[in-house]
């Protein structure tokens, strides 16, 4: 609360000293200060909001509360504005990541060819699993591992994990029952989705694991 008090008069200081907006010197001309004037107005909506959310408690507004904090953040990079010699860093780094977006669209093309492929060949297949058959000719079964994470089987396209002859078959099953691998958030259902799963192989990051859900 301290350092939003000093923010603010600074703030407003400036903006007495240089102008709002119209003026060619103005306080939001600058980059830094538009910074500045963001921390300074997501602190006082804070504090506003801690203070109504005191004196009528809910979770509505602790959820708000909670998503204010996050931008405390940014509280370090209002330092920036003060020193020159980090103004010229800053700038530096920024002029030097303009080169890296052409890298950055030739990941991201490449990502979305592959998510893409993948939608075509593994739309859906996460959501089948092996389930229990009590005779025969029993169509719905129940999971084989009703308190663990079940894994994906063939649905019928010649590849992936065999369910037992007899005693399971592979069906798809229902949200309720089973919503997919890592709560149906790795999957090739849709292109957000897709595109995540393939961000992940392409980080390395268990990336074996989505290899031998197929």
């Amino acid at each position: 609360m301290v350092f939003v008090a000093i923010f603010t008069m600074e703030a407003i200081l400036k903006i007495i000293v240089y102008g709002f907006f119209f003026n060619a010197k103005a306080y939001l001309k600058s980059g830094w200060n538009i910074l500045d004037f963001v921390v300074v107005f997501v602190g006082l909506i804070q504090m506003c909001t801690v203070s109504s959310s005191e004196n009528h408690s809910s979770k509505r507004n602790s959820e708000w509360v909670r998503a204010l904090r996050s931008v405390r953040v940014l509280r370090p990079l209002k330092l920036v504005s003060g020193i020159p010699s980090l103004q010229i860093l800053m700038k530096s780094l920024f002029r030097a990541m303009v080169p890296l977006l052409q890298i950055l669209l030739l990941v991201l093309f490449v990502i979305v060819i592959f998510s893409i492929v993948g939608l075509e060949l593994l739309r859906g297949r996460y959501h089948y699993a092996c389930f229990n058959i009590s005779y025969p000719g029993d169509l719905n079964g129940t999971l084989k591992i009703p308190h663990d994470n079940p894994r994906p089987c063939d649905n019928g396209a010649g590849w992936g994990r065999k369910c037992i002859n007899g005693t399971q078959i592979c069906r798809r099953a229902e949200p309720h029952e089973w919503t997919g691998p890592n709560s149906g958030i790795t999957s090739f259902d849709n292109i957000f989705l897709a595109m995540l799963t393939v961000f992940q192989c392409i980080t390395l990051e268990s990336w074996t694991e989505i290899l031998f859900l197929v």
